[in-house]
């Protein structure tokens, strides 16, 4: 059933049109009857009311001042005008005012029914609208919660969204029945309602906006909300805005101060935030972390210089301990720390960036930030210790392949740049695998191997040559290759030859 209020200031018009609207046998009823606009005005105020019938010139008030009023308190106010051929021109100056449709005196009950029949189509819609949007922010989990309140249905009303505020402990009390108590208490006797969401840590909450008129500011009604909240024990911070006029809106409103109210949400204590309130008042005051940081935690990451990170990060804890930061880029720094670990990881894998980023995200879940920063700290020392395992043992099988390739081309003239083109990775890196694995260069290394190479050669076929070994080995003459195998073995090739033949005269060239 749906209440109508009709304001004429003529009696027998007004009890004419209240006849006329009770024979109609539709789920309407007149709720009550106002001769000016000040009395329409005033049952508005402290009533529910859906359907606004009005005449246009009344003393006191008139009509188009009632209806700009009036849509103040209830912007989905179905207002019907009614008016004398003589008045189109304030007609006209209301459709501006988003009135529904108008009548013309005397009123006639064919005219009157087609009307309201379309005022209750447009109102059932309106009211499915609305509980299908609850639906969808509550998610499946909670359809019996989405049902609104009378007053909220045909009201203006105040869109909050309360959160539950990062590194807090646990309570009993954050539940919807609990917020739904202390919310009602007080914003009385003005309509409030609570419902959950599909995020476990926040809820939407609906009051009726005229509730707003006891205070200076709405940002003074959100911030009074969170004090009612923290003095019994619920830490939160809250957002919010006055609904659009426009129906159809409340879902994407939601998303907007969700979303508005987790960019502004910061460590330690709560804040309460106006975000209907221009973006440039909101970001007052923001601070963001300098990239200089980011990138120093990065590189020492990717330096693998553990100690020198965990010293760093210890300190920076402290300083966002002591002068709060915001929990968005709290979560971006630890998602940098996991995007970094991941791409030096040993498996590359998805299933292992989820592991990272599952241990990170319950990192956020700890009840104090001291809890938090402890277990950041412990979190990144197990990545570094897992980091510098995989390095350990990609550098061996790194070496293993390199020594591989080598050994195959020690017939030919190899250089390290040749190396790392097979491998794909930098001379440089290749460099410092050949020093961590033989304490040598690159070149002493290959060189090393090659001369090995000579020697075996010579003590499996002694009738070789110098300069034949020197060519096959692919020095660049013998004289060269002797002087290189002296200071490799201590003595020349025909000396070492003879040594091997146990005195026998060596072939020389």
């Amino acid at each position: 059933m749906y209440d109508a209020l009709i304001v004429e200031d003529s009696k027998p018009i007004l009890r004419n049109i209240q006849n006329l609207l009770g024979s109609l046998e539709l789920p309407v009823r007149v709720a009550a009857t106002a001769a000016n606009g000040e009395e329409a005005l005033e049952y508005l105020r402290l009533q529910p009311i859906q359907i606004l019938l009005t005449d246009i010139r009344m003393p006191k008030m008139d009509g188009l001042t009632l209806i700009e009023e009036a849509k103040r308190i209830n912007p989905l106010l179905k207002v019907v005008l009614i008016s004398g051929y003589s008045d189109f021109e304030y007609t006209r100056k209301a459709l501006n005012l988003q009135v529904f449709d108008y009548l013309l005196k005397p009123v006639e009950r064919r005219q009157l029914k087609e009307v309201i029949e379309r005022v209750l189509e447009q109102l059932g819609t309106q009211n499915d609208r609305d509980v299908q949007m609850l639906k969808e922010i509550a998610g499946p989990g909670d359809q019996a919660e989405a049902q609104l309140v009378e007053p909220l249905r045909h009201y203006g009303r105040l869109v909050l969204v309360i959160s539950r505020q990062p590194f807090t402990a646990w309570t009993e009390k954050w539940r919807r029945d609990e917020l739904q108590a202390r919310l009602q208490d007080l914003f009385q006797p003005y309509a409030c309602q609570v419902f959950p969401t599909r995020g476990p840590e926040q809820f939407l909450a609906l009051v009726q906006a005229t509730a707003q008129e006891r205070y200076s500011s709405l940002y003074e009604l959100l911030e009074s909300a969170r004090r009612q909240l923290v003095d019994r024990g619920i830490s939160s911070s809250i957002g919010g805005q006055r609904e659009p006029t426009e129906p159809g809106r409340l879902a994407e409103l939601y998303y907007r101060i969700a979303d508005l109210l987790k960019e502004q949400q910061r460590t330690g204590r709560g804040v309460a935030i106006d975000t209907g309130a221009p973006l440039s008042r909101l970001r007052a005051g923001d601070e963001r972390l300098p990239p200089a940081l980011s990138v120093g935690f990065t590189e020492l990451i990717r330096g693998r210089r553990k100690e020198q990170f965990r010293l760093r990060l210890v300190e920076q804890l402290a300083k966002w301990e002591r002068d709060g930061v915001h929990l968005v880029e709290l979560e971006r720094f630890v998602g940098l720390l996991v995007d970094t670990f991941s791409l030096l990881s040993a498996e590359q894998d998805p299933e292992a960036r989820l592991d990272l980023e599952a241990a990170a995200k319950q990192l956020f879940e700890a009840e104090s930030y001291r809890g938090f920063a402890e277990g950041l700290i412990e979190w990144s020392g197990r990545c570094f210790d897992k980091l510098l395992a995989h390095h350990r043992k990609s550098g061996q099988d790194l070496f293993r392949q390199v020594d591989e390739f080598v050994r195959m081309n020690m017939y030919s003239q190899l250089s390290i740049n040749d190396v790392a083109l097979k491998f794909h990775v930098s001379p440089s890196y290749i460099s410092r695998i050949i020093k961590r694995f033989t304490r040598s260069t690159f070149v002493q290394y290959y060189t090393g191997l090659k001369i090995k190479e000579a020697c075996h050669l010579m003590e499996n076929r002694p009738d070789m040559k110098v300069k034949e070994l020197s060519d096959a080995l692919s020095f660049s003459d013998q004289h060269y290759f002797s002087k290189v195998f002296k200071e490799y073995t201590g003595c020349s090739p025909t000396e070492y030859k003879e040594k091997r033949l146990g005195g026998q005269p060596a072939s020389r060239d």
